[in-house]
């Protein structure tokens, strides 16, 4: 990457991890629900309990847990290859992360009896920092997508705009409505079922219709083994109007409709605002399984509109009073940046079937352990 790409990039870091905070806490002050949270929890050492004495942790919340930088920073580093890579499931993985590596599922599973707006609270939290960490991870990988000639920018932008509607008024109609054990249940009902329509894509009778993405991704991966030049065959705009937009990507052409795009848009961001994730692993099947795309051209495209509909959702949820653990979020940010410029440059020399593999594995295991969890408290 250019010196004064990486100078802008962290600069933008910088910006975030330092000025964010300053720039939110007006709304932060304004809205006390956190504050009154803790105020009315009951007291004591207990689970479900505040100790007022106990050093504080996870959002300035005494007792609360702490979160490990080095282990915050490493985790993060993989959610930023994981959605740079297969242009999905950096927020499942950020989620995964937040909700199970760092404990934080099972400290705000304690209050859901004794304190349930502090659970509520919470739940809010986890599902903004996850978008925290994808937005930084779609906005990287947007940028290294756009220089290799792998992004769809129209198909992106339509889906992005009927994103924005729904991330708008899904913010607006769950904030400090739904308690972690929904939260968590919906979260993985909808990741196994994403998961087994894919894996059902890759039986023959699902491939039967992706012969032209099959023979794009091959060309795509010949030129690759052989070090060829992935640029001048890369993305290419044929036609462009409201009704209809083509490209050509190595030698095939893919077409779709904008209203359409649109229309998708809304619904997956619909979803997946609803569960404080990104959306990529949703647009990713919509994308090979709808359009048709080849994954190699379906992650880059993802990013663009995991961006657009991130931006809005972070902001909605911002305003509204919602505040996250910046001194986790900041080493995170740091990581998603680092693993976000290793995707985009390893994911290439992964065959297409591998990626799709690898997102199938993910979905089924994530979509049934926190199915099982969030609605009938059974651990796998």
């Amino acid at each position: 990457m250019h010196r004064k790409t990486v100078v802008c990039f962290v600069l933008l870091l910088f910006a975030v991890v330092v000025a964010a905070p300053l720039i939110t806490a007006t709304a932060a002050h304004a809205n006390s629900a956190l504050e009154r949270a803790i105020a009315d929890a009951p007291k004591g050492t207990g689970p479900g309990q505040i100790n007022p004495d106990a050093p504080q942790g996870y959002l300035g919340i005494p007792g609360a847990i702490q979160i490990n930088p080095i282990l915050a920073f490493f985790w993060a580093v993989w959610v930023g290859w994981v959605f740079s890579t297969v242009g999905a499931f950096g927020g499942i993985m950020a989620g995964v992360g937040h909700i199970t590596v760092f404990g934080l599922g099972q400290y705000a599973g304690t209050f859901r009896s004794t304190a349930p707006p502090l659970n509520k609270f919470i739940t809010d939290s986890i599902r903004v920092s996850n978008q925290w960490l994808v937005g930084l991870s779609a906005l990287v990988s947007t940028i290294n997508y756009v220089k290799q000639r792998r992004i769809i920018i129209p198909l992106g932008i339509s889906l992005g705009m009927g994103s924005l509607v729904a991330a708008f008024l899904v913010v607006y109609t769950t904030m400090g409505k739904i308690s972690f054990a929904q939260y968590q249940g919906y979260f993985g009902l909808i990741v196994f079922i994403i998961g087994g329509f894919m894996a059902y894509e890759m039986t023959p009778k699902g491939q039967k219709s992706k012969k032209r993405a099959k023979d794009a991704a091959k060309a795509f991966e010949e030129t690759i083994k052989h070090k060829g030049d992935i640029i001048e065959q890369g993305v290419k705009t044929s036609a462009f109007n409201l009704k209809r937009i083509e490209i050509t990507f190595f030698g095939q052409t893919f077409g779709f409709s904008p209203i359409w795009a649109f229309v998708g848009g809304f619904f997956i961001s619909a979803i997946s605002s609803f569960i404080g994730v990104g959306g990529g692993f949703l647009y990713v099947p919509f994308l090979t399984s709808v359009v048709g795309l080849p994954m190699f051209v379906a992650a880059g495209t993802s990013a663009l509109a995991v961006l657009i509909s991130m931006v809005l959702s972070i902001v909605n949820f911002m305003v509204k009073g919602v505040t996250v653990y910046w001194m986790m979020i900041g080493v995170e940010l740091v990581g998603v940046f680092v693993g976000s410029m290793i995707g985009p440059r390893t994911g290439k020399y992964i065959p297409e079937k591998v990626l799709k593999w690898v997102f199938i594995v993910l979905a089924i295991y994530v979509g049934l352990r926190y199915t099982l969890r969030g609605f009938f408290g059974i651990t796998i």
